[in-house]
């Protein structure tokens, strides 16, 4: 039984109010790896790099339990790069570059070792790429999840479209659920994305939150108030990575595991924010989490009172 996560593995150059940094490692595969990596311990990794990505960060990511069989190396070729700058507020970015690189022409293969898949997560990657790699399956995983971003929703809808139809669950914040329904109520939002295939949909809200949507039922977390933001790049998959790597440990996706799975995946992206690129990630323990854990049951942990005309 296996974990298995698509995405990408890559170079970033970032400025945000706090620093400066001109090439640091990231990608959607490896924030959503190293997130996983604290609730669970077979992780199979899907991406592509070229011979400038470091060794080094592979062997890191084996240490904690992730394969990278599966990860394409182009030796002769540059890996996927991103340069952003950060607003004031912290939630408004400009893309600078954006070089595809190796990602120009990815065309994953998965080794017949991944073939015991049993959770699959498709972080941000072409519609296209992602339904490639779930036909690929010889046997469907007990769950399905991917990520997407507002990119493809305008130059690949239709492929979008189609690969909704073939998951379990869609992660996407709330400004993207707006925009693919064109619904201003995430509610009403939430509810026009299940139609579209996936069971389960969880609509990010940056530093307000999640929220989790099956059926009638709505779970809604709180993100954890921080002292200070220091980069949001890859918080998002961070998240998500958090919240398939308890599920997968945990090897139940009903609802209640769910809603521990959106604070296990909240807990996570609390720590990606607090230094550049996936660092924070490589130097939280196992105490660090639980610490934080505990952050987050204080922020909703409330005497309940049975309110009456007679004792108002």
């Amino acid at each position: 039984m296996s974990l298995v996560i698509v995405g990408t593995m890559a170079f970033d150059a970032l400025e945000t109010p706090f620093g400066k940094v001109d090439r640091i490692i990231g990608g959607s595969a490896t924030y959503a790896a190293w997130a996983a990596s604290n609730y669970y311990h077979n992780i199979k990794q899907v991406s592509v790099v070229g011979g400038d990505f470091p060794q080094e960060e592979m062997d890191l990511l084996a240490d904690r339990g992730v394969s990278c069989e599966g990860v394409e190396i182009k030796k002769d070729e540059k890996s996927f790069f991103w340069s952003g700058r950060y607003h004031e507020d912290m939630n408004t970015r400009d893309t600078l570059v954006t070089d595809l690189n190796v990602l120009a022409d990815f065309n994953p293969v998965l080794p017949e070792s991944y073939q015991d898949c049993t959770y699959l997560m498709l972080a941000n990657l072409a519609p296209a790429v992602q339904q490639s790699v779930i036909n690929q399956m010889k046997t469907r995983p007990k769950l399905i999840i991917m990520d997407t971003m507002n990119f493809w929703m305008e130059i690949a809808m239709d492929d979008l479209k189609e690969t909704m139809k073939m998951v379990d669950l869609i992660v996407l914040n709330d400004g993207e659920a707006r925009q693919l329904t064109g619904q201003y109520s995430l509610v009403k939002a939430a509810q026009q994305i299940r139609e579209m295939g996936p069971k389960y949909v969880v609509i990010k809200k940056g530093e307000h939150g999640a929220l989790l949507f099956h059926e009638d039922k709505v779970f809604s977390a709180p993100a954890l108030p921080l002292e200070e933001v220091f980069d949001p790049t890859g918080a998002g998959d961070t998240f998500a990575g958090g919240f398939i790597g308890h599920i997968a440990k945990e090897d139940d996706f009903s609802f209640e595991t769910m809603k521990t799975a959106v604070i296990m995946g909240s807990a996570m992206a609390s720590f990606c924010v607090e230094k550049f690129g996936p660092e924070r990630m490589k130097e939280i323990t196992d105490a660090d989490i639980r610490q934080r854990l505990e952050r987050f049951s204080e922020l909703t942990n409330f005497n309940q009172v049975i309110y009456t005309k007679e004792n108002a």
